[in-house]
């Protein structure tokens, strides 16, 4: 699917291919809400969890640090978050992430269940089915510390983001966005990153290099915390609608047009 020179290219740029993507991640997330509003930053959640749960086992090394790919992508979460709760007010924040949280428990559950249906043993497809499955099977087989520890980790940071969101909303008295969007991002990125070192990646590794691990992914979410504060900014001045798409404006239209 990508060209060979452009995979060559970043695999001597790593840390290009990390701001690129979360260059990109950022501005697609921004696209949702442009065309779409509250649904596409809806959307944007769901879709960043289902990324960070597919792709948080995968390590890699970017500014000389290991850490979890998953990062760029759970980090995503909170900046919709912010700017979900800053447009659309608390409640609409809240309802997404009990929605985000919904989505994890039912992907775990219909992940665990394709684990249970046995490879095909067809002998024109045979290997490639077995090789399959191994696949699925390294990448989808949760295991019960994993579940429990990120979607602990999920319920309780992200609430937590958006209590202190609008709190620090209230005391500053709506101004000073870049404060709240920061303050909430990382104190609650600092939550979410101890719960999930505790419970998840102390017993996988030993506890020196849980911490480690944790460390090095909190200073890759507080530098994202930082370098998404230009996008909320230019998004929070878009006339974007509030809860209805045009589409449904035209529909409705048209509904009492045949009425």
């Amino acid at each position: 699917m990508i060209p060979e020179t452009v995979v060559t290219f970043f695999h001597a740029n790593q840390n290009l291919l990390w701001l690129t993507t979360l260059t990109l991640d950022l501005s697609m997330t921004l696209l949702l809400y442009r065309f779409f509003g509250r649904l596409g930053l809806t959307a944007a959640i769901v879709l960043s969890i289902l990324l960070a749960n597919l792709q948080g086992p995968k390590l890699t090394e970017i500014m000389g640090m290991e850490t979890s790919l998953g990062v760029i992508f759970y980090s995503t979460i909170f900046f919709a978050t912010d700017l979900l709760g800053e447009k659309y007010g608390r409640a609409a924040a809240t309802k997404a992430v009990l929605l985000g949280f919904s989505v994890s428990v039912i992907l775990v559950v219909m992940m665990s269940m394709s684990l249970l249906y046995l490879p095909s043993t067809r002998p024109e497809s045979a290997v490639f089915s077995y090789e399959i499955h191994q696949a699925f099977s390294k990448i989808l087989d949760f295991t019960p510390r994993f579940v429990f520890g990120s979607l602990l980790a999920f319920l309780i940071s992200q609430s937590f983001d958006v209590w202190l969101f609008h709190r620090v909303k209230q005391w500053t008295k709506g101004k000073h966005l870049w404060i709240r969007n920061n303050l909430s991002t990382i104190t609650s990125q600092a939550l979410d990153t101890a719960l999930y070192t505790v419970i998840v990646w102390w017993g996988i590794f030993d506890l020196a290099t849980a911490f480690q691990l944790g460390l090095a992914k909190y200073v890759f979410k507080v530098f994202i915390a930082a370098f998404d504060t230009p996008f909320i900014y230019w998004a929070r001045g878009w006339n974007v609608p509030h809860a209805k798409t045009n589409y449904d404006t035209k529909m409705q239209g048209s509904n009492q047009q045949c009425l």
